[in-house]
């Protein structure tokens, strides 16, 4: 009978995906009404909320990946309020793929720390003297997948369907 043996797998080899942190690194809220804009007025307002990833190699195994909200209220052409929220983790990568680096920064760290961003999102139009904006899950996968293909459309190539 032989004697079969198996390499252990080495941790140091293993891939690895870890959240180091997390940090506001801006925030602006305004309310240029105020104290107007608190009392009730006529009509719903209307909500434009906006949200950009970015991504910044800070060495050889960490990335920062900021979360970038944008949300303005209005009612009756009258800005309520305007928030700026840059919100972002910081995240150790070890042994992945090149070809995966880029969903796992742009879809999976995003997902990670979104509840986070969204929190201080609520509590601050909260704190502003409004009921908190309380902001839907975000498809991080489909924003990856549509600036996929802006890049491809302004570079000309066809965008690849899997």
């Amino acid at each position: 009978m032989a004697d079969e043996t198996t390499a252990a797998p080495n941790p140091a080899n293993q891939p690895s995906f870890q959240l180091i942190g997390q940090y506001i690194k801006d925030m602006s809220f305004e309310n240029p009404g105020a104290p107007g804009s608190i009392m009730a007025g006529t009509g719903q307002p209307t909500f434009n909320v906006s949200i950009n990833v970015g991504v910044k190699k800070q060495n050889e195994e960490l990335y920062a990946v900021e979360i970038k909200l944008d949300a303005k209220a209005e009612r009756e052409s009258n800005l309520l309020f305007n928030v700026e929220l840059v919100y972002g983790g910081v995240f150790r990568i070890k042994n992945i793929p090149e070809a995966q680096l880029a969903p796992l920064l742009m879809v999976e760290a995003p997902r990670l720390i979104f509840p986070f961003a969204r929190q201080v999102l609520a509590s601050i139009t909260q704190q502003g003297g409004f009921p908190p904006l309380m902001m839907e899950p975000v498809d991080f996968n489909a924003i990856y997948l549509q600036n996929l293909r802006n890049l491809q459309a302004q570079q000309g190539t066809a965008p690849q369907t899997n």
